[in-house]
């Protein structure tokens, strides 16, 4: 499509460019599985992004009713008038987002991945893009690392927000997921101790170890072990997944040893040098310039 020269029976794909930029040029509905992990917040730096909206979405963006007919415009004025912060990092977020929907197709899922600054603002408003009924889980990742405030309690966990295209026919295989030991084991069979339990929607699961063979350097890596549930529960082999805040590469490095293939776009050059390291000889790589 475009001049990306990307197509369903071709080789993984990386490219360095502002992803709004790029995700037009994509077809509708390629993706079983999308993952995004945006800046937490940008601030008002991006807040010039915000002219797009009715060029990434089409009709339904421009006058600002949400999919389905819902109170789309409504919700955000409202949240825009509560926080001018916000406001910002939703014009930034927002038509991506529309992509997002678009790109999904009809059994796809897209994860979300947040902090608590923003997710409860972004869970309102994807009700409104996707419709409630498409409201999956919110999965919460709680990890034990880093400074320890003495005034608070210490904030020790992301949040992702999964929603699907359709909730009657969305693709979920818990078969493929790997298992978690039981908290308390003694109160469950010999056999299903030794088999684990399936994860709920609270995934205790360390960060990237500064010393472990995973770590790339990039400063927002995230573990392949968050990634390997998501891409193994809501994708099959063979599938297409995209990232289009790729960073340093996780969902592409994940995808590869899961049999899946993936697109993934970003803009920073420190992230596209990590992963062209990181991903191989197999990856193909294309840089777009801005006009």
């Amino acid at each position: 499509m475009g001049d990306l020269g990307w197509a369903v029976d071709g080789p993984n794909l990386v490219v360095h460019a502002d992803n709004l930029s790029v995700l037009p040029d994509l077809p509708d509905g390629a993706f079983p599985l999308i993952y995004l992990d945006p800046p937490f917040n940008t601030g008002r730096t991006q807040s010039r992004q915000s002219t797009t909206v009715e060029r990434a979405g089409g009709e339904r963006a421009g006058d600002r009713v949400g999919f389905g007919g819902r109170s789309y415009a409504t919700t955000k004025g409202l949240l825009y008038s509560y926080s001018d912060t916000f406001a910002d990092y939703w014009q930034f977020l927002e038509p991506r987002l529309i992509e997002a929907w678009r790109l999904l197709s009809d059994t796809g899922t897209l994860y979300l991945h947040l902090d608590y600054r923003e997710v409860h603002y972004a869970k309102v408003l994807l009700d409104g893009l996707f419709g409630r009924e498409c409201f999956l889980n919110e999965i919460v990742w709680a990890y034990d690392y880093g400074a320890r405030s003495k005034r608070r309690w210490p904030t020790k966990h992301d949040n992702i927000l999964v929603y699907v295209k359709d909730p009657a026919k969305y693709h979920f295989d818990s078969a493929e997921v790997d298992r978690e030991p039981y908290m308390a084991p003694g109160l469950v069979t010999p056999e299903k101790a030794a088999l684990g339990k399936l994860p709920t929607d609270v995934w205790w699961h360390t960060i990237v170890s500064p010393t472990g063979r995973e770590k790339t350097g990039y400063a927002t890596q995230k573990p392949e072990g968050i990634l390997r549930r998501i891409v193994s529960a809501s994708s099959a082999p063979g599938d297409w997944v995209l990232d289009f805040f790729a960073g340093s590469g996780t969902t592409g490095a994940v995808a590869v040893a899961l049999g899946r293939r993936f697109v993934l776009v970003d803009e920073n050059e420190t992230a596209v040098d990590v992963m062209r390291a990181r991903l191989g000889s197999d990856t193909r790589f294309v840089a777009r310039r801005p006009d």
